[in-house]
C-alpha cells in the first residue's frame, strides 16, 4: 500500500481505517496459515526424501541385502598394495613349493622312455640301454574314460518234466524297480542338488558323460525314488535338531508355481533341517521347534519373540548391520549407531580371545563389564526425545531383548552370530534363484529331503554321493535305509 493510499483511507473516517486494519489482519492470518501449511509440506517432503536416501544406501554392510545385490558403487573396496612396496606373488629366493610324487604302489600305469641318441650324435643300440641311477619322474592325473556300464537281466524260462509247464525265473525285486541302478541314480541326484544342474542339462549330462538315455521326466522320477528312499532319515534328522541342546534357526524365501511361500532351516553342528511353509510367520516356528527345549540361535524377526529369552541368542552380526545403517545417519543416530559399533567389535573381540584361550571364566567377566558400560547408553537413546526419533525403536527393543544378547556367554556350542545358518542357507537360496522354486506340494516335499540330505553331508564332511548310493542299494532291497547319525 503506498502512503498516498494510506492516508486517503485516514480521511474516510475512524470506520473505514477500522474496516482496513481487519481486512489486513484476515489477510495475514490467511497467509500465515498457507505458510504454515507449506512448512508442514517442505518437512514432509523432506523426511521423505531422506527416507528414499536411506533405503538407497542399503547395502549388505548396513542391512540383510545380500551382497549379490549390492550395486557397482557399493562393493568392498580392493586391497591396496603391500604398505612394504614388494610385488605381489613369491619374492625372489622364496622355496617352491611343487606337487609330491606318490609312491609306485598308488600308481596305475608305468610308461618308461629311453633315449634314442646321445648329444654327440652316438645312436643307442639294445645293449647299451643299461639304467644308470634313478630315473626322472613325472607324473600325470588322469580321469578315465566314464560310461554307464548296461546290465541285462534274463530270467530263463524251463519246461518241468513232471507237468510240461514253462516256469520263468524271478528278477530281484531291487533290481526290477528301475531301469537304473542306485549309482546313477544317486549321480542325478547329485547333480541335481548339490551342483545346482537343471533337469535339461542333467539329461545333457547324462549323454554326454554316461551315454546314458534319460529324459526331463525320468530324472523327477529319479528324485522322487530318492526323496521316498529319504523320508525315514529325514524324520529322525528332525528329531535329532530338535533334540539338541542349541541350534541355529533361519528364514528365506521360496515359490510355488510363482506363489510366494518360505523354506526355513534349523542347523546343529552336524544336522541340518529344511522345511517349506507358507509364510515366516510365528505358528510356523512353533510347529519345527516343537519339542525342542534347548536354545535357538537366530535374527530379530518377530517370528522368533515366543521362545522365552534365557532360550534365545540373537546374532550380533545383524545387529553390527543395524548398528552400521545408523552410524550413517544424523546427530543422536548417529551417535548411538557408533556406540553399537564399538560395542560390536568388543563383542567380537571377546569372543575371538575366548575361541582361542577357551577360559570362559574371562569371557563372562568381559560380558559383565560390556553390560555396564552400554547399558545405560542403551537407555539414554530410548528414551522419549525428539532427537531420539531414528534410533529409538532399536534401542528399545534391545532392552526388551537385552538379556538374549548374552547367552553365549554362559553356554557351551553357542555362539554370538547365526553365520551357521546363513551359510547353510545360501546353497538352498541360489537352487532356488536357479530353479525358481517348486511346482507341486509333492516337489517341496521332495526338496526339503534332498536339502536336508545334501546340507548334513556337507556338514558331516561325507559323501553325498556314497550316502545315496547306500540309502538306494538299502530301499530297494526293502532293508531299513542308514540314517544320518
Amino acid at each position: 500500500m503506498e502512503r498516498v493510499e494510506a492516508e486517503a483511507i485516514y480521511e474516510q473516517g475512524r470506520e473505514a481505517v477500522v474496516r482496513v486494519l481487519l481486512e489486513l489482519s484476515a489477510q495475514n492470518e490467511r497467509l500465515a496459515s498457507q505458510v504454515q501449511a507449506l512448512t508442514a509440506r517442505v518437512a514432509r517432503q523432506d523426511e521423505r526424501i531422506a527416507q528414499l536416501e536411506r533405503r538407497l544406501n542399503r547395502n549388505s554392510r548396513n542391512s540383510s541385502t545380500p551382497p549379490s545385490v549390492d550395486p557397482p558403487s557399493k562393493k568392498a573396496p580392493k586391497r591396496g598394495k603391500d604398505p612394504s612396496g614388494r610385488s605381489q606373488g613369491a619374492q625372489t629366493g622364496h622355496e617352491g613349493h611343487g606337487r609330491e610324487l606318490l609312491p609306485l604302489a598308488a600308481v596305475d600305469e608305468l610308461i618308461e622312455y629311453w633315449p634314442e641318441c646321445c648329444g654327440c650324435g652316438h645312436v643307442f643300440s639294445d645293449g647299451e640301454l643299461l639304467v644308470v641311477g634313478e630315473p626322472f619322474r613325472h607324473q600325470v592325473e588322469e580321469l578315465p574314460v566314464i560310461s554307464a556300464q548296461v546290465i541285462e537281466h534274463r530270467a530263463q524260462r524251463v519246461c518241468c518234466p513232471g507237468c510240461g509247464r514253462h516256469t520263468r525265473a524271478e528278477i530281484p525285486g531291487d533290481v526290477a524297480k528301475s531301469a537304473f541302478g542306485p549309482r546313477f541314480e544317486a549321480a542325478v541326484a547329485a547333480l541335481s542338488v548339490r551342483n545346482r544342474v537343471s533337469r535339461r542339462d542333467v539329461v545333457e549330462l547324462c549323454e554326454e558323460l554316461f551315454g546314458a538315455r534319460v529324459c526331463a521326466g525320468t530324472v523327477d522320477a529319479i528324485l522322487q525314488r530318492i526323496a521316498d528312499a529319504l523320508e525315514d532319515p529325514y524324520e529322525d534328522l528332525l528329531g535329532r535338531v530338535r533334540a539338541s541342546e542349541s541350534l541355529n534357526m533361519d528364514e528365506t524365501g521360496w515359490r510355488l508355481k510363482g506363489a510366494p511361500r518360505a523354506l526355513w532351516g534349523m542347523f546343529t553342528e552336524r544336522h541340518a533341517i529344511f522345511a517349506v511353509a507358507s509364510g515366516r510367520h510365528e505358528e510356523h516356528a512353533k510347529r519345527l521347534l516343537e519339542g525342542h527345549t534347548g536354545i535357538v540361535t537366530s535374527d530379530r524377526w518377530w517370528a522368533y519373540s515366543h521362545l522365552p529369552l534365557a532360550r534365545l541368542q540373537i546374532c550380533w552380526s545383524h545387529l553390527k548391520r543395524d548398528f552400521q545403517a545408523h552410524a550413517e545417519g544424523l546427530a543422536a543416530e548417529k551417535e548411538f549407531g557408533e556406540h553399537g559399533l564399538a560395542l560390536c567389535e568388543r563383542v567380537f573381540w571377546a569372543w575371538e580371545v575366548f575361541q582361542n584361550t577357551s577360559d570362559r571364566r574371562e569371557l563372562k567377566h568381559t560380558i559383565r563389564t560390556l553390560q555396564r558400560e552400554y547399558k545405560p547408553i542403551i537407555r539414554r537413546y530410548a528414551a522419549k526425545h525428539a532427537r531420539n526419533k531414528r534410533c529409538r525403536g532399536m534401542a528399545r527393543n534391545l532392552q526388551k531383548a537385552w538379556p538374549a544378547l548374552w547367552t553365549f556367554a554362559s553356554h557351551d556350542g553357542v555362539q554370538p552370530t547365526n553365520n551357521h545358518a546363513e551359510r547353510a542357507l545360501r546353497s538352498a537360496v541360489i537352487y532356488r534363484k536357479l530353479s525358481l522354486g517348486s511346482q507341486s506340494e509333492d516337489g517341496e516335499r521332495r526338496i526339503e529331503r534332498l536339502l536336508s540330505t545334501h546340507t548334513t553331508c556337507r556338514l558331516q564332511r561325507r559323501s553325498l554321493f556314497a550316502y545315496l548310493t547306500d540309502a538306494l542299494t538299502a530301499h530297494a532291497r526293502g532293508d531299513p535305509v542308514p540314517l544320518l547319525s
